[in-house]
């Protein structure tokens, strides 16, 4: 390991970036960013917007919209458990190769898992695969219908366990810009008309899990075992890592600060790595964004201190923004009815730096955020840019 290439965290930060496309936006397609980084965080509806606008030149938002609604992108669990945007393709392929997530968490749930533990679950899968597929339900009417045949169960475990045992996407209107509508589900199959993967054999499954960490890499790399572990939520990746053999290449990390041992990092051989000095443009990211959340060890963006320091106490991230390959703040915006100046709405993004910006710094973020906060507030009918002091 020790004579292996070494990586500085800006090194680190630029290689992340420049596979983001953070450092110079695309013109790729949406469904195409989306397909390279292997989905983007979507628990929030607005979330994966903004982080296409940063990534894509002349990004829209009916480009996404139209997606959603013509299915060439979903919104589904996959990695962590928790919702993304991702394709079609990988709409299908993805629920198989996290299902030991669901599994887990299936009777572990502290809330839904008791009652669950003396039903036939694979009943429970069965019956909300005919009820959702007959037509896509909310949650609440899927486990009130369960609970016709499960009386003793909370239909909210009921609910649960079929969230757990299928592939379930979130129809549109949910998602789509400007538009709203509860949470409703329907199995990626019936809504994509195609059945997933048989990665029965464990042969295609070794295959299709040494893939999965291969675009992990190129998205995300250089990065260890454990960060690929800690953005899929899965474990046993290691043994994956073991079989790539000189299809990725090791490096080793500058022992991030509090750490006294370098970290043995892998990468795709073609993988782009920037020198540290190259200059990183201002970005805004959402509440959730994929560079802030794909790693264990995240000091390339950002040190564990100021980390923490963001997180509320039920793990909720505000919106941040880039500044010279870091995380230099957050923001927010708020509204105000215009008064007496005219109808409509005056839409204020705040910009809360760490530290203190130079004038070129504070001309940078002013630009980025003028383009933010019209594209994030485009039904406001005026826009500004308040940037505080820290």
């Amino acid at each position: 390991m020790t004579s292996a290439p070494v990586l500085s965290a800006a090194e680190l930060s630029r290689a992340l970036l420049a596979r983001q496309h953070l450092l110079t936006r695309t013109s790729a397609s949406a469904v195409d960013v989306v397909d390279h980084l292997v989905g983007l965080q979507a628990q929030n509806a607005w979330s994966p917007y903004l982080g296409l606008h940063a990534r894509i030149a002349g990004f829209r938002h009916d480009e996404l919209a139209d997606a959603l609604v013509g299915r060439s992108l979903t919104r589904i669990a996959v990695m962590r458990g928790t919702i993304h945007l991702v394709t079609a393709s990988d709409t299908l392929l993805l629920p198989v190769l996290t299902a030991p997530i669901y599994q887990r968490d299936l009777l572990a749930n502290a809330q839904h898992g008791p009652p669950l533990r003396t039903v036939d679950v694979a009943r429970v899968t069965a019956t909300a695969r005919a009820l959702v597929e007959e037509q896509p339900r909310v949650t609440t009417a899927l486990g009130a219908l369960l609970a016709a045949d499960w009386p003793g169960v909370p239909p909210g475990a009921l609910a649960h366990a079929a969230r757990a045992t299928l592939p379930m996407v979130q129809v549109p209107p949910r998602g789509v810009w400007g538009r709203s509508g509860a949470t409703t589900w329907t199995t990626a199959w019936s809504w994509l008309g195609a059945d997933s993967p048989d990665l029965s054999d464990p042969d295609a499954l070794d295959a299709a899990m040494e893939d999965l960490l291969l675009r992990y890499l190129a998205a995300f790399g250089p990065a260890s075992v454990a960060d690929a572990q800690s953005w899929s939520g899965l474990s046993g990746l290691r043994a994956v890592a073991s079989r790539l053999g000189d299809r990725v290449v090791r490096l080793v990390a500058d022992p991030s600060p509090g750490r006294s041992r370098p970290r043995e990092l892998l990468d795709v051989p073609d993988g782009p790595r920037p020198d540290g000095a190259t200059p990183a443009p201002v970005r805004f990211l959402p509440d959730y964004d994929n560079v802030l959340l794909g790693h264990a060890d995240r000091t390339r963006l950002i040190s564990d201190e100021r980390r923490r320091s963001l997180q509320s106490a039920n793990g909720v991230i505000p919106g941040t923004f880039l500044l010279d390959g870091r995380v230099g703040g957050t923001w927010r915006i708020t509204r105000a009815r215009l008064g007496a100046r005219g109808a409509g709405e005056l839409a204020t993004l705040v910009v809360r730096p760490f530290e203190p910006l130079s004038r070129s710094a504070t001309r940078d973020v002013r630009s980025e955020a003028e383009d933010v906060v019209r594209f994030m507030a485009d039904d406001a009918a005026e826009h500004e840019v308040q940037v505080e002091e820290p």
